[in-house]
């Protein structure tokens, strides 16, 4: 798993950048808001560049995606998890709009502006709310997002699950199941526990 990938900006378009790091040329997807981040802070293509990484390993894919500020990427690993919304759908909701103003429209559920975002429908802008109301809080000096540790310690490893191969569905009752009979599970032995019963 990648944290961060720091190299030479090879490339940049407002969907994707092309990373050289020690020879190796990384395709990280990117946000609109991510491109004007990278475009602002590189006057020249040659510059080096540091971009937040989030990979999707599946059957038929390996896609990373990067993002300037480690803020963003939390919004993106949130939006993510709620059900219908898949990485394009979150880069996309990304690109419309900057991640403050998608938590300020989450925590004050405004469905229309979530609804403004193109593909995203009045069904799944009040699913966004519903599920991410709780989990996602105003932002603060540094730009993090505040996030209550045990929905932390859940949507970790239902992150790792899901990145694992398993349904979201499937793997959301086991470990709301698990996290119900044990208070306090780590985010390792939740995940371990998991996989014993998926």
């Amino acid at each position: 798993m990648f944290d961060y990938i720091k190299g030479r900006l090879a490339e940049l378009t407002p969907t994707y950048a092309v990373i050289d790091c020690n020879g190796v040329g990384y395709l990280i997807h990117i946000s609109l808001h991510s491109y004007s981040k990278l475009s602002a802070e590189n006057t020249q293509i040659k510059d080096l560049s540091k971009l937040f990484i989030h990979q999707i390993i599946r059957e038929d894919t390996n896609m990373l995606f990067g993002f300037a500020e480690k803020s963003e990427r939390d919004v993106f690993r949130l939006l993510i998890l709620v059900s219908g919304v898949g990485a394009n759908t979150a880069r996309m909701m990304l690109s419309s709009m900057s991640p403050t103003e998608i938590q300020s429209a989450i925590a004050g559920g405004n469905v229309s502006q979530l609804k403004s975002i193109k593909g995203i429908g009045l069904k799944t802008a009040q699913r966004i709310i519903i599920d991410l109301k709780d989990k996602i809080g105003k932002v603060g000096e540094e730009d993090e997002l505040f996030i209550q540790s045990n929905n932390t310690i859940r949507e970790e490893s239902l992150s790792a699950l899901i990145m694992l191969g398993f349904a979201k569905t499937s793997a959301e009752k086991v470990i709301d199941k698990i996290i119900s009979d044990k208070k306090g599970i780590s985010v390792e032995e939740l995940v371990k526990e998991a996989l014993n019963k998926l």
